[in-house]
C-alpha cells in the first residue's frame, strides 16, 4: 500500500494550482482530502511554513518556502519527518527549473504540466524505496523539525482563513462563500413588494417636492431631504433582505429607525395611516431580515 497518495505544488499568494501528481485511485478519504487542499492552498498565506492536518487514515502536510507551497498527501503511517524530506525533494527539484518570475507570471492553472512527471517519479520512488532521493537527508529534516515543529492546522481555522484571505470579512456565524441565505419565503415577497411601493412613493414625493423648493427659495429642503432619504432606506432594506451582509442586525435597526425618524419629521405632509403604512412596511422589512437565517452549500473544490 502506497505511502504517499498525492502531490500538489501551489502560488501561496492567491493558490494558483501549478503543478500536481497524477492520480488514479477512487478511495473516499483522499478525494475528500485533495478537495481539501484547494481549500488549504487559499489560506497558505496566514500559515507557518511548515503545517499538518490531520485525518483518519491520510494527513495532508504543506511546505511554504519563497512564495511556493508544497503539499502531500500521505499515509497516516508515514512518519512526519518522511513526509516533510518528500516535499523537501520536490521543493528542490521545482526550483530548479522553475524561478521566481515564471511563478509570479503564471496566470492559468497547472502551467508547468511536464513538472507532473517529476513529481510522480518522486512519489514512486518514496513508496517503493521509503527514503529520499535527492539532496536532503531524513536526519538534518528531523533536526529542523525538533527546532521548529510543524503547526497542526484545524480545517475550520483553514476554512475561516480562506474566506478572510478572499475578502470575505463576515465570517461569524458561519458565513462565507460556501455558504447562501435560505430561499425567499411569500411574506418576503409581500415585504420586496411594499418595500418597492414605499420606495417609489418616497422618491416620487420627493421629485415634486424639488420643483416648489427651487420656486420658494428652498424652504421646504429639509422635506425632500427627508423623502429622498426615506427612499434610499427602503432599497436598502431590500437589499439587506435579498443579500447577506457583515452587522446585518446593526444595518436593519438603523435602517428601521431612519425610516421612523423621516416619516415622523413628514408629518403633516402625511396622515396617519400613511405614516403607519410606511412604518409597518419598514417593520415587517427588518422582522423578515432579522429572521432569514444561512444555509450550508457543497463547497465546490476538487483539485
Amino acid at each position: 500500500m502506497p505511502l504517499i497518495f498525492f502531490a500538489f505544488v501551489a502560488r501561496v499568494g492567491d493558490g494558483l494550482p501549478l503543478s500536481a501528481s497524477t492520480d488514479f485511485q477512487h478511495n473516499r478519504e483522499l478525494q475528500e482530502r485533495k478537495q481539501q487542499l484547494k481549500v488549504i492552498s487559499k489560506s497558505l498565506a496566514l500559515f507557518p511554513e511548515r503545517g499538518t492536518v490531520k485525518g483518519h487514515d491520510l494527513h495532508i502536510y504543506f511546505l511554504s518556502t519563497e512564495g511556493v507551497s508544497y503539499m502531500a498527501v500521505c499515509s497516516c503511517r508515514l512518519p512526519a519527518a518522511m513526509a516533510f524530506c518528500f516535499l523537501e525533494d520536490v521543493r528542490w527539484e521545482f526550483s530548479a527549473r522553475f524561478d521566481g518570475s515564471a511563478v509570479a507570471l503564471a496566470s492559468r492553472p497547472y502551467p508547468f504540466l511536464e513538472f507532473d512527471n517529476i513529481i510522480q517519479k518522486l512519489k514512486q520512488h518514496y513508496n517503493q524505496s521509503g527514503g529520499p532521493s535527492l539532496g536532503v537527508t531524513l536526519a538534518e529534516v528531523q533536526d529542523e523539525l525538533r527546532v521548529s515543529p510543524p503547526q497542526i492546522v484545524n480545517l475550520e481555522d483553514v476554512q475561516l482563513g480562506n474566506g478572510a484571505a478572499n475578502g470575505h470579512a463576515e465570517q461569524v456565524p458561519g458565513t462565507g462563500p460556501n455558504q447562501r441565505l435560505e430561499p425567499v419565503s411569500a411574506p418576503g415577497i409581500l415585504s420586496l413588494v411594499l418595500n418597492i411601493m414605499c420606495a417609489a412613493l418616497n422618491l416620487i414625493r420627493g421629485v415634486h417636492l424639488i420643483e416648489y423648493t427651487f420656486q420658494d427659495d428652498y424652504d421646504g429642503i429639509w422635506n425632500v431631504v427627508a423623502f429622498l432619504l426615506a427612499f434610499l432606506c427602503c432599497v436598502c432594506q431590500c437589499q439587506l433582505y435579498l443579500f447577506h451582509s457583515s452587522l446585518k442586525r446593526l444595518k436593519a435597526f438603523t435602517l428601521l429607525t431612519l425610516i421612523i425618524l423621516c416619516n415622523g419629521f413628514l408629518f403633516g405632509l402625511r396622515n396617519v395611516w400613511q405614516l403607519t403604512f410606511h412604518v409597518s412596511v419598514a417593520c415587517l422589512s427588518t422582522a423578515l431580515t432579522l429572521t432569514r437565517k444561512l444555509q450550508d452549500r457543497m463547497s465546490d473544490c476538487g483539485v
